[in-house]
Formats: C-alpha cells, structure tokens, sequence
C-alpha cells in the first residue's frame, strides 16, 4: 500500500498544503489549510469504482493504468 503526506506550507501570501510537489489553493490562514488537507487526506481513503488514468509525467511521457477503486493510500497531514 502506498503512502501520501499532505504538509502545510506557506504559499503566495497565505497557506497552503502540498503533495508530491504539487500545491492546493491558498488559503488565508494555518487552519484553514489544515481543515482542507485533512479532509482530502480523508476523501482520497475512501474506496471507489475503478477507473482507467492517463497522465502525463516530468518527461512528457504519457502513461496509462488502470486505479483499482479498493487500492486508496495511506494518508498523513503534517503541518
């Protein structure tokens, strides 16, 4: 199983959280941020349908898989 932590930083004169180097919105406070990650962190636990992706990666190459609905992380808030 993998694992996504969710940290609290600051980000563009207000707070926000990131995941593997990608930022969420901005939010105008600590907690506010903290509210907000902690409720994706608890939304990306919970099972779903499965689904085929596409993406694309750092290098242009695009990618495509099948996300089983069961297979969620394990998620953690730092911040």
């Amino acid at each position: 199983m993998s694992h996504v932590t969710y940290k609290i930083v600051q980000h563009e004169d207000g707070w926000a959280y990131t995941v593997d180097g990608s930022y969420s919105e901005t939010f105008r406070s600590h907690d506010q941020a903290l509210a907000a990650a902690r409720r994706a962190a608890g939304e990306q636990r919970v099972s779903g349908d499965t689904h085929g992706i596409v993406y694309e990666d750092a290098a242009g190459v695009v990618h495509e898989e099948l996300s089983e609905g069961a297979d969620r992380p394990e998620t953690d808030v730092r911040g």
